[in-house]
């Protein structure tokens, strides 16, 4: 009969993987929302190509899984049920925000639960290494946001500049083509950087379990959080695309570059970082630059405010559930 131990070990290894796959599908938009939008690809199309590349990607790089399963909060001061509990509150919210179809940010939704749980089972704040929290993701939350919106505005208009005498056809005819290129980007940075969250907290349970040591990522771990990450993007809706890539602001196969090619260019470098960004965030707010750089007017601001509540409420708002989740696993 398995040990208490690696019962719990078994379970938040599944439900890590379910937070993967349910984050392929709720952050599909974030890679295709503009390719599809603009009707550069088909959505199956758009949705094959970004499950190769987000699978690619995740096998890539580390430095965003040492950043949340060993950086970000003190491991000997918490235990298995912690990291159960953040995972269970990331879900929970996730599935809320893509019912409502509110492109909300995984990577924050598991933070928050984290951060939330770890708090009230060591009944200390200093559980949470705080400097790595603003240095890595409250600095990237605003940072990537701001690059986005600014770096959004700079291209498109750097663009227009550019292509000033041609014709809008042929402009379309050229973006159509290289749009593809730069969706593919987006899909292989995102892969690099979201993917990794599920790789820290399955090394970090595995690490309190006894069953691993050393901060480095087992390759089971990177191989099946890679494949959570594809099959769930496989599984990709509308919901969200159409939020992100048809509400916010009228796009064309030009805008859906420059909107793409910003993101995955800050996404890069974040994860160079260890930074574990948000691209549904940064995906918006260069979406929103780009959309600007005709006039303001182009932005539905109302749907940006929404999203922005959204971006505020993440971290606290899967902090109080998971927080309440492990109070009440403690009182038994």
């Amino acid at each position: 009969m398995p040990s208490y131990t690696v019962i719990l070990c078994i379970i938040i290894v599944m439900l890590a993987l379910v937070f993967d796959f349910i984050n392929g599908f709720h952050d599909t938009a974030n890679s295709i929302a503009t390719s599809v939008s603009t009707r550069v690809l088909t959505l199956k199309e758009a949705i094959l190509m970004s499950a190769s590349l987000n699978f690619i990607g995740a096998l890539v790089s580390g430095g965003v899984a040492k950043t949340i399963g060993s950086d970000l909060i003190n491991k000997s001061n918490i235990s298995q049920e912690v990291i159960l509990v953040a995972l269970i509150a990331a879900i929970i919210w996730d599935l809320f925000t893509w019912y409502h179809a509110i492109p909300s940010s995984s990577t924050h939704a598991i933070i928050g639960g984290l951060i939330g749980a770890a708090i009230v089972y060591s009944k200390s704040v200093h559980v949470v290494f705080w400097n790595v929290f603003l240095d890595k993701i409250v600095l990237w939350l605003f940072l990537s946001s701001i690059l986005g919106l600014i770096f959004g505005f700079i291209v498109m208009n750097l663009i227009n500049f550019i292509f000033r005498n041609s014709r809008p056809a042929s402009v379309s005819k050229i973006f159509s083509k290289a749009q593809i290129g730069s969706a593919a980007l987006m899909s292989f940075n995102h892969g690099m950087n979201d993917a990794q969250k599920s790789m820290g907290v399955i090394t970090m349970a595995l690490v309190i379990g006894g069953f691993h040591s050393g901060t480095n990522i087992p390759i089971w771990v990177k191989a099946a959080c890679a494949l959570a990450m594809a099959a769930g993007t496989s599984a990709g809706g509308m919901r969200i695309i159409k939020t992100v890539g048809v509400k916010m602001a009228k796009l064309a196969p030009v805008n859906g570059f420059a909107a793409e090619t910003v993101s995955a260019s800050i996404i890069f470098i974040a994860s160079k970082f260890g930074a574990p960004v948000s691209t549904t965030q940064i995906i918006s707010t260069s979406i929103m630059g780009v959309g600007a750089s005709k006039r303001l007017s182009s932005v539905k601001w109302i749907v940006a405010k929404n999203i922005f509540i959204a971006w505020v409420v993440t971290i606290p708002a899967c902090a109080i559930i998971s927080g309440v989740l492990i109070y009440i696993i403690n009182l038994f």
